[in-house]
């Protein structure tokens, strides 16, 4: 809705009711405002959750970029003559590319890049740490990862020839790695134990 607001006032219900999705930045914040409400809610430690999460994230983005190359839903990237270059020729969103233009797959490179993410996160997970630090690091570590990919991708500029995307990375690197260095200030402690895990020790 953010990147067609314009076409959203006119006529909100094709957007709001459409069967290809929204973008990934929408559910991302609005999953964020949902897991807020139910950690409140339960009275359930807020760094914690998110730490746990982080990693199942980055990893579910990547698998969800499997069916964005399959679907061909236009978020691939310009023409090219790389080798490994594709033609969406089936893509739900139409192929206007005459025969023989291949464009660079971009939710492959997307793909691989979360796995990255996923890998660095899920290797940390049992390490000292601050509370916190694995979702602020996912912060800073994704919104890099999308913002650099932007660059091979053919959405439109929003904001100083960046794209909305490029946009809303620059937040998240900036809140990352904030609360990162904020969190280097204090000592590093053992990594939560789960309530399930608590419970086998008794």
């Amino acid at each position: 809705m953010l990147e067609q607001w314009h076409a959203f006032l006119a006529d909100p219900w094709p957007l709001l009711f459409t069967g290809a999705g929204f973008t990934w930045y929408g559910g991302f914040i609005g999953g964020f405002g949902a897991v807020t409400w139910y950690i409140r809610r339960h009275g359930l430690s807020w760094v914690e959750v998110m730490d746990a999460g982080a990693p199942a994230i980055a990893l579910g983005h990547a698998i969800g970029r499997i069916g964005c190359h399959l679907a061909g839903d236009g978020d691939w990237g310009p023409p090219t003559t790389l080798p490994w270059g594709v033609a969406y020729t089936r893509a739900i969103v139409g192929w206007d590319f005459p025969p023989g233009v291949r464009v660079h797959p971009t939710p492959l490179y997307e793909m691989i890049a979360y796995l990255l993410v996923f890998a660095i996160l899920w290797s940390r997970r049992a390490a000292p740490r601050q509370p916190g630090s694995l979702f602020w690091g996912y912060l800073l570590l994704s919104g890099t990862a999308r913002f650099l990919l932007e660059f091979v991708r053919v959405n439109p500029p929003f904001l100083f020839g960046l794209s909305e995307a490029q946009v809303i990375s620059v937040f998240l690197v900036a809140v990352g790695a904030f609360m990162l260095m904020r969190r280097e200030e204090q000592p590093a402690v053992a990594a939560p134990l789960s309530r399930l895990a608590r419970e086998k020790r008794r």
